[in-house]
């Protein structure tokens, strides 16, 4: 046995030297792979993408791209000022294939205050390119690289300090496709999650700057996609129709943040794992690193919303990392029936206090007998059956439950608000000048119940202040 163990590791040696020099030899290969003619490169905006590379040669690839210091709006009436490669965050998507020699450009906009840089994974080199591409306001640096390896690449200023510059939006992607081109989808997107940290809490109004020990600390107040809350929802959702592939280019700008990246309703096909050369098939969540990326691809089985989410699930509804693919077409009733029938179910729960033996509900047991127990018997039933929708200070959740605090909805009407608490809502309603468009059922409890919950909310986060009372919600039982 002794006489093996230097067999086995002079085995190992050669077969370790053997890897190094096919990669070398790989490396040495593309490096050597000719150039025809020059090019502009296409940069586009998320979450778009440019024209795949195709079967084209290796061409020398001129990118221009200009770093702007702006104002936007991170999510309704909070400003941020952000860095920016390209204008957007995440900065635009770059696409190369293998062979590419790329002559890059970075410009810093005469009117920004501080100097920048920029890393690209996909650069073999001190820096990723960092080193050659430091630039102050009014000034251009221009370097070049070839594109060796195949993948898709985050890229980022690296500026000290690295995590502020990332944190303020400089990342983005750099997708370097194999010598033939990737196979042909019908439908492309450009997707990268990133975390922000503001002096101000989540929702706080005004201009809000960059907090750094909340940074420093991971404490983030937004986790986003592509660059701000909404900015893959509504009228901004990527589409596809029934039948088609879709293929994403997730990337993790972080600074800190994994992504447990998910698309609600869907099983990924293939996943390139961390944008590279392995393939991993029907899988439902997956693991992007900060300063990461991933290829995902599937096939739309059937028409519907379907919502793409960090799957570190309060960050999605809380926080704002959640977006949509709006699908259409035919339905599929043999993939997906949709809803078939409706029942009953009345289990003992928050808001009964005994399990029913018929359809009525239990009156309460102890009526409150002034404005102060109304308050105190509201605030448990709101604590019971409202708290997880509406939160603990009225502010609902955003893009899903509109908020109680100073609400208009609420205050313009309190017998639509009694019948809401008892006959449910479903459908779209405006909110303080946002859309919800979210299901409430109706609620089981009581006439005292409904009039305590309710006094307690008027009564509450800057409300209307008014009283409401069993009679009010009994004449409304009866219209």
């Amino acid at each position: 046995m002794k006489t093996l163990k230097p067999i086995i590791l002079s085995l190992a040696l050669i077969m370790l030297s053997c890897g190094d020099n096919e990669k070398k030899e790989q490396h040495s290969d593309t490096a050597e792979i000719p150039v025809s003619r020059e090019m502009i490169a296409e940069l586009t905006s998320p979450p778009n993408v440019p024209t795949p590379v195709g079967r084209r040669k290796a061409k020398k690839l001129i990118v221009n791209m200009e770093i702007l210091e702006e104002e936007g709006e991170l999510t309704d009436g909070v400003k941020y000022v952000y860095w920016t490669f390209g204008g957007s965050v995440p900065g635009s998507f770059i696409r190369t294939r293998v062979g590419d020699e790329v002559e890059f450009t970075l410009s810093n906009h005469p009117d920004n205050k501080l100097p920048h840089n920029i890393d690209l994974h996909a650069v073999s080199g001190p820096g990723g390119g960092a080193e050659s591409s430091f630039v102050a306001p009014g000034h251009e640096k221009t370097f070049s690289f070839k594109t060796l390896n195949p993948g898709l690449y985050v890229y980022h200023c690296a500026t000290a300090p690295v995590g502020m510059h990332i944190a303020n939006g400089m990342y983005g992607l750099i997708l370097v496709e194999p010598e033939g081109g990737l196979p042909q989808v019908d439908k492309e997107y450009y997707i990268m999650q990133g975390d922000f940290y503001t002096k101000g809490k989540n929702g706080e109004r005004g201009l809000q700057p960059f907090d750094m020990q909340k940074a420093v600390d991971e404490n983030a107040d937004y986790v986003v996609f592509n660059g701000s809350v909404g900015a893959l929802t509504g009228d901004n959702a990527i589409t596809a129709k029934v039948g088609e592939t879709v293929r994403l280019y997730v990337g993790n700008g972080g600074p800190n943040l994994v992504s447990s990246f998910h698309v609600i309703g869907e099983i990924f096909d293939k996943v390139h794992v961390e944008g590279g050369d392995l393939i991993n098939e029907n899988v439902q969540t997956t693991l992007i690193p900060a300063g990461g990326a991933a290829i995902v691809e599937f096939k739309v089985d059937v028409p519907g919303t379907f919502i793409l989410v960090d799957h570190s699930i309060f960050r999605a509804f809380n926080k704002g990392a959640l977006g949509m693919l709006k699908v259409e077409g035919e339905e599929q009733k043999k993939i997906y029936s949709g809803e078939i029938r409706e029942g009953i179910y009345l289990p003992e729960g928050p808001g009964i206090q005994n399990m029913p033996t018929t359809n009525e509900i239990v009156e309460s047991e102890i009526p409150a007998k002034s404005f102060e127990e109304q308050m105190e018997f509201g605030k448990q039933i709101y604590m019971q059956t409202c708290f997880a929708c509406h939160q603990a200070e009225g502010q609902g959740i955003p893009n899903a439950f509109p908020p109680l605090a100073k609400s208009d909805y609420l205050n313009a009407d309190v017998d639509r608000a009694i019948g809401v608490v008892i006959n449910g809502l479903s459908g779209e309603i405006t909110v303080n000048g946002a859309k919800y468009n979210s299901v409430m059922t109706k609620q089981m409890i009581s006439s005292d119940d409904v009039a305590n919950v309710l006094t307690y909310v008027y009564n509450s986060w800057g409300n209307s202040k008014k009283v409401v009372t069993k009679k009010m919600v009994d004449d409304v039982k009866k219209k």
